[in-house]
């Protein structure tokens, strides 16, 4: 949590600080990031910084919450107006395809979510990870459940694997489209969302078989 001093600067300067960080972290990661280039392109004295955080790892893990807050509001959004009473594969497609549609989109939420996944320093990397992975499972797991009382999901589907496959492949095609050498099977390198589509299918249908019900 930032400090009182965070919440008394006024909202367009907290604002400017969030955006120069995204940036910064966006395009160097978190520990290789510039606290100097961020101060600066903010407009603070480097050392308020650490006035509205207790250290670096509490502005990295606030840095990612905001950013991953935003895309979950978003996606939360997007979700509501999808069909509920298409089958299960055929929302899910609905929902991968938005969040493509969105990361193409937002180049900056993308880059956040780059940095989040692609960090070497393994205690940078827990704290970013572990903020944005309870994101994404504030709606993965609401939802399967959900859809398994629908009855789109069988009774003895595990429903823990089938939150760890989506929550894998959540990133993997937010970002092998933009990335060099994360897919080297469906080269998704350079495909619009349009193109990404054949192969959001293909992937479905591959893991239908956990969750399908028997007819």
């Amino acid at each position: 949590m930032p400090t009182s001093t965070w919440f008394r600067l006024n909202v367009a300067k907290r604002e400017r600080v969030l955006d120069v960080a995204m940036r910064e972290f966006g395009e160097h990661g978190y520990s290789t990031g510039s606290l100097n280039t961020i101060a600066r392109e903010a407009g603070i004295a480097k050392g308020s910084l650490f006035q509205y955080f207790s250290d670096k790892l509490e502005f990295f893990a606030f840095v990612c919450d905001e950013a991953s807050r935003g895309i979950r509001e978003e996606m939360e959004r997007r979700i509501a107006r999808l069909d509920f009473d298409q089958p299960f594969d055929e929302w899910l497609f609905d929902v991968l395809c938005d969040w493509t549609e969105y990361m193409a989109d937002h180049p900056l939420e993308r880059a956040v979510t780059a940095a989040t996944n692609f960090e070497l320093d393994n205690s940078v990397r827990s704290v970013v990870r572990d903020t944005a992975n309870q994101h994404y499972l504030q709606v993965i797991h609401p939802t399967l459940r959900l859809w398994q009382e629908h009855g789109d999901i069988r009774d003895d589907a595990d429903l823990d694997v089938l939150a760890t496959l989506i929550l894998t492949l959540l990133p993997f095609l937010a970002l092998a489209p933009y990335y060099d050498g994360l897919d080297p099977i469906h080269d998704l390198r350079g495909r619009t969302p349009a193109e990404q589509r054949p192969v959001i299918r293909q992937l479905i249908a591959g893991i239908k078989p956990m969750f399908a019900p028997v007819k």
